[in-house]
């Protein structure tokens, strides 16, 4: 018991240690996501106070002009671009065109739309992340392009990959609109900060997410930005190279399955590296609305773990001392009371060996235990009176039980049959009432929708055939839901549906149900062979057996493959009556569901209701008859039925009794 208790114990404060962990790296995770994002707020509001300096509004209106372009003023407007981003955070400023061409630049324009370009000539300040490639790197800047060029590491538990080195970038790209005094936008200015290998970036993030005290003494905190799967910035330490950051490391493919393929959040313990992290990931997407990159915040999971431990074996050394104190309390107040219960032992043993014993108990003895074996000798006393009675009470009991047994075999077999009817009354009872309303409720509108296609249809005209597909699809759904409402109708008002029985020759029944069914056979060219032996008239319903036959050749059907085969078989069965079989070389039912087959709404069948073989157990059960199924899996099934044989005395008090279902299908499988 102490060890189930200490395990439980273990595994609730586990449980409960690990939640907080999770909840606190959630934390993490959404301030170092809000930080990521109100650096691009701030960067859009730096890049606006930028464009209202005064001295760059001077050069750009005296270098910018519709009729000339002045070469030195021009050259002035560069300058000052250059010494504003000197100034700035920004890792480039340029002036572009509304078509997205460099407008200072005599190099070939190569047009770049984009999402911003379309916002920012509305008149709008625009930022989002975007993925620049290599050459528009280097048409910025080669010192950009050099500085996003990272060489990828192998890293344990990533996705495996071909590539060596990572040339893209990934900036936070800033436009702003420049305006002429009647409010057009006459060109932008665009500037933006390169992500790969921002080490301040992720550090100021960092420094908001894991400030001073927020973590144990020895764990690590750590942010990093992803390009894709690949670390482009972060301040996860490298494993090769102490003192480093582990750029070009990539993250483990279980992180990028749930994150950058499902655009999921990731709150878990998660490989970072060289080692294990409480870590949290969530998708960065660009200008695009793609996925291109997360962003991660995690701490290292070993010191708490170290911590969780020292904390349980120091609970586990104080439970120990504990409980060795209270046994050595318990031991020594025991020593009184084992002498005594040692004499009772040692009389009770010679007691069931079979001598007449009496326990002897010592006058020093405590007052309990002095009671305790006074009675004790009371009790040998009657219990050796009684002994002689209870023999003769057992002998007259073995041979009542006897006879009870006897009668009671005689009643299993019929409790057994009985038990399933009653079971299968007990549920559509349950659901009675529900579908009586449901059914009533749902054909009245259906009757609805076919008065107005009839209406549309004469409405319509010879123009009707244009649709006439159309309506006859609709026509056809809803006769499929007035079948299941039918269905369901016979579940709610069973009395309602009984047809009379009478005297029918069923191999002529089956006869007229193979037409009905003949357009489903041809369809998956499927084989029906009919051996009708059967001489006896049933007394049963001619439509409502057609029912039945339809739903057990259907499902048939629908359980064999193409070029299948169903055999239906009639007998005559110990002149009670008649016995069907329906057999296929389908699919088959596996013996867990075999016992659900006849429950409503329960089917296997892509499309089905789940009615038709409770619909078929029901008419059976109001004709007097029974059903049962013996079924293997790739081998096929087969339906028995019984049907009782015509007389005045079945029709009037429904007395058929083919006894249970699994002796039937004993027999039925003896002779077939």
């Amino acid at each position: 018991m102490a060890s189930v208790l200490v395990g439980i114990m273990y595994l609730w404060t586990s449980e409960a240690g690990y939640r907080h962990l999770l909840m606190k790296v959630s934390t993490d995770l959404a301030v170092a996501n809000d930080s990521f994002n109100n650096t691009q707020a701030h960067y859009l509001i730096e890049l606006s106070l930028l464009a209202q300096d005064d001295n760059f509004r001077t050069a750009y209106v005296k270098s910018n002009t519709e009729q000339h372009r002045n070469p030195i003023d021009s050259q002035r407007l560069v300058n000052r671009l250059q010494q504003l981003q000197l100034n700035s955070v920004f890792d480039f400023i340029q002036l572009i065109t509304p078509m997205g061409c460099r407008l200072l630049s005599e190099a070939k324009c190569q047009l770049a739309q984009s999402p911003l370009l379309e916002q920012a000539m509305r008149g709008q300040t625009v930022g989002g992340v975007e993925i620049f490639s290599a050459t528009r790197l280097k048409a910025l800047s080669p010192a950009l392009a050099s500085r996003a060029q990272l060489v990828l590491t192998e890293t344990e538990h990533a996705t495996p990959s071909h590539r060596r080195f990572e040339d893209r970038g990934m900036i936070l790209h800033i436009i702003y609109p420049l305006k002429n005094a009647s409010g057009k936008v006459q060109a932008l200015l665009s500037a933006g900060v390169l992500m790969n290998g921002n080490a301040s970036f992720v550090d100021n993030i960092k420094k908001t997410v894991y400030s001073a005290g927020s973590l144990a003494l020895d764990s690590l905190g750590t942010v990093t930005i992803f390009l894709d799967d690949v670390r482009i910035s972060t301040n996860v330490p490298a494993l090769q190279t102490p003192g480093t950051r582990a750029l070009g490391t990539r993250v483990s493919e279980q992180v990028r399955e749930k994150v950058l393929v499902q655009g999921k959040r990731w709150l878990d313990r998660a490989f970072v590296v060289s080692d294990w992290y409480i870590s949290g990931y969530l998708p960065i997407v660009d200008i695009y609305q793609q996925r291109v990159g997360m962003i991660y915040a995690g701490f290292l999971e070993a010191p708490f773990k170290r911590d969780f431990y020292r904390w349980m074996w120091q609970l586990l050394i104080i439970f120990a001392v504990i409980v060795f104190a209270c046994g050595l309390l318990v031991i020594r107040g025991a020593k009184g009371i084992f002498k005594p219960v040692e004499a009772m032992v040692t009389v009770i043993g010679q007691i069931r060996s079979g001598s007449r014993q009496r326990i002897n108990i010592p006058e020093n003895t405590s007052s309990e235990l002095l009671i305790l074996g006074v009675e004790f000798n009371l009790m040998l006393d009657q219990l050796e009176q009684q002994h002689d009675h209870i023999q003769d009470s057992a002998q007259q009991l073995e041979l009542k039980v006897s006879l009870r047994t006897q009668a009671l075999n005689r009643h299993i077999k019929l409790l057994q049959s009985t038990r399933e009817q009653l079971i299968a009354k007990e549920k559509l009872a349950a659901i009675g009432e529900l579908t009586a309303g449901i059914a009533h409720e749902i054909n009245n509108p259906t009757a609805v929708i076919l008065g107005y296609l009839d209406l549309m249809m004469v409405e319509l005209g010879n123009d009707g055939s244009k649709v006439a597909s159309e309506f006859a699809l609709i026509v056809q759904q809803v006769e499929r839901i007035r079948s299941i409402i039918n269905d369901l109708l016979q579940f709610s008002r069973p009395g309602e549906n009984t047809s009379p029985i009478i005297k029918i020759d069923i191999n002529v029944v089956i006869r007229a149900t193979q037409v009905l069914i003949k357009h489903d056979l041809q369809k998956k060219n499927i084989e029906l062979y009919l051996d009708l032996r059967a001489t006896t008239m049933v007394a049963s319903n001619r439509q409502q057996m057609q029912q039945v036959l339809i739903n057990l050749i259907t499902n048939a059907v629908a359980a064999c493959d193409i070029n299948g085969r169903i055999t239906i078989r009639s007998r005559n069965w110990k002149q009670q009556g008649v016995m069907l079989s329906i057999r296929d070389n389908g699919c088959g039912i596996p013996k867990s569901l075999t016992g659900r087959i006849f429950d409503p709404f329960f089917s296997r069948t892509p499309g089905g209701s789940g009615l038709g073989l409770s619909v078929s157990y029901s008419i059976l059960q109001g004709l007097n008859a029974r059903i049962a199924l013996r079924s293997r899996v790739k081998v096929g099934s087969v339906f028995h039925i019984w049907l009782p044989k015509y007389d005045q005395s079945t029709v009037s008090t429904g007395d058929f009794d083919p006894f249970d279902a699994a002796l039937l299908i004993k027999n039925a499988a003896t002779k077939h």
